[in-house]
């Protein structure tokens, strides 16, 4: 429930909305309760002072011998009035025998509150003697005010039960006291079905407005990062819809026009470099026709192999900068076929390259160019290393081609600069045992291309070279798998290199 309230719009919206309905309502509910509450005390103690006078003037024009049958037929089931002979002096014993009073049964009672919508209990809830001797302690009898008591008859009055038990003695004209007691705990709950049925049609209603409102600003955002996580990995996207809220659809434009002016300026690029490539032939072609008429063997060969690697690397350069991969479009391939593939052809033409087959791991992105790259590490480790292991690797935020090699490994000062356009570590400028030097250029910004990166891992008998590809390109996400560590230090390529674990798990290893 954490990690959805973390990751959703939608659930923050809704538990907030949800959490101001309650909280709105709980403070209404308890502003309207104190004053009902004072209203309902207000009610009964005026209620308590005119019974009080009318059972009062009832009591002085009957004849003695009645009296008590007319006080108990005075009585209700939270009310009781009884005779003493003597004024009751401390207030704090009378309250104890007022309880003693109300527990008294009423005979003949008829319980109507099962026939109706009253939510009052049918026995009364009798105050506790131990609570009443604590409570009110230090109150003792008062006088009535004339506006409650208006009768020749003197009064006093007190409370019992922290004021919610009412207490009046009387004195009548014979010199006997007349006592009254009520005590009436539950005036109703406003937790009942009704208050709770509000509460709980008011919180759908608001839930399901919630529930629309954040999924129309939520899928908006989520468009949104499909399409950015897809453009980083170099896909060609159609513009995003641009509706919504102002703020969403200000966001969608400023992406696609992001997104025309990346098109535009890797188109403007290309053009101009293929320019130049153009152009370069022109003065390339005069300079191998003038270098036919050189006499001097030794010199023409020279030249004419000076001018095959400046060709050479200007149509390389082109290639590089012109990023055929990104024209190519996304599509599903089987991971492990695209790599073994790789590796059989290596193995045709004689290189020790070995395949460790994984499991299937269908994933969408640019076989081409990605081929070209996992081509270009294989060949560099055959060159440098003598020989190439590879092997696919799951992690939890990536999918690792990994190819080993048992070569000396690059030095650490050297490990960025080898992705620099046509840097060699090889000391010689022959092309045959150095290359171009744009492999690993060409490599990483495939890679890149993808949404990953390259990264270097140094051991004692070798160095693995790791291309790692972001899990938001698996078809189907396959399960992690835990092998055996590798006692390896990383050493990252770049600061942008992601998801590269301090220990290899290699998986079930089989040569090809």
């Amino acid at each position: 429930m954490i990690k959805l309230w973390k990751k959703s719009l939608a659930a923050q919206f809704i538990g907030l909305m949800l959490a101001a309905l309650i909280i709105s309502q709980a403070l209404a509910f308890l502003i309207s309760w104190d004053e009902r509450t004072m209203a309902l005390r207000a009610a009964a103690k005026s209620e308590f002072f005119s019974r009080g006078a009318s059972i009062t003037r009832l009591v002085e024009l009957i004849p003695p011998q009645i009296r008590a049958q007319a006080l108990y037929a005075s009585e209700t089931n939270y009310s009781k009035i009884w005779l003493t002979d003597e004024e009751p002096e401390k207030a704090s014993a009378w309250r104890l025998q007022a309880v003693g009073q109300l527990s008294r049964q009423l005979e003949n009672f008829v319980d109507l509150s099962k026939q109706v919508d009253w939510t009052a209990p049918s026995k009364p809830q009798l105050p506790d003697p131990r609570e009443v001797a604590r409570e009110n302690t230090d109150e003792e009898w008062a006088s009535p005010p004339p506006i409650l008591w208006n009768l020749p008859q003197p009064a006093k009055f007190t409370y019992f039960d922290r004021r919610r038990g009412f207490g009046l003695a009387v004195q009548l004209s014979d010199g006997r006291w007349l006592n009254f007691a009520s005590y009436q705990e539950n005036t109703g709950r406003w937790w009942n079905s009704k208050s709770l049925t509000s509460v709980g049609l008011t919180a759908l209603i608001l839930a399901l407005i919630g529930v629309f409102i954040a999924s129309r600003i939520s899928r908006p955002l989520r468009n949104l990062a499909r399409s950015a996580e897809a453009l980083g990995r170099g896909e060609n996207l159609p513009p995003i819809p641009e509706g919504g809220p102002g703020e969403i659809r200000r966001t969608a434009e400023a992406f696609n026009r992001m997104q025309s002016r990346l098109h535009r300026f890797v188109e403007d690029r290309t053009k101009m470099l293929a320019a130049i490539g153009h152009d370069l032939r022109t003065p390339l072609t005069s300079l191998r026709l003038r270098a036919e008429f050189v006499k001097d063997q030794e010199t023409q060969q020279k030249m004419l192999s000076t001018i095959d690697e400046i060709q050479a690397m200007t149509e390389a350069a082109i290639a590089f900068a012109r990023g055929e991969s990104t024209v190519e479009e996304t599509r599903d391939i089987e991971l492990d076929a695209l790599i073994g593939s790789i590796c059989d052809d290596q193995s045709d033409l004689g290189h020790p390259v070995n395949y460790m087959e994984a499991g299937q791991t269908p994933y969408r992105c640019r076989p081409d160019g990605l081929r070209r790259a996992v081509r270009n590490v294989v060949e560099n480790a055959v060159r440098y290393g003598g020989e190439a292991k590879v092997f696919i690797r799951h992690t939890a935020t990536t999918v690792d081609i990994v190819v080993e090699d048992r070569g000396p490994g690059i030095p650490k000062a050297m490990r960025e600069k080898v992705f620099a356009p046509f840097f060699r570590l090889e000391a010689s400028r022959n092309k045959d045992t150095g290359g171009i030097g744009l492999g690993l250029s060409i490599a990483r910004a495939i890679v890149r291309q993808h949404g990953g990166d390259i990264s270097f891992l140094c051991g004692e008998r070798g160095m693995q070279t790791i291309i790692s590809l972001p899990r938001e390109g698996i078809v189907d996400p396959v399960p992690l798998h835990q092998g055996h560590g590798w006692k390896l230090t990383r050493t990252p390529a770049s600061s942008q290199t992601a998801g590269i674990p301090g220990k290899i798990a290699s998986p079930s290893r089989r040569s090809a």
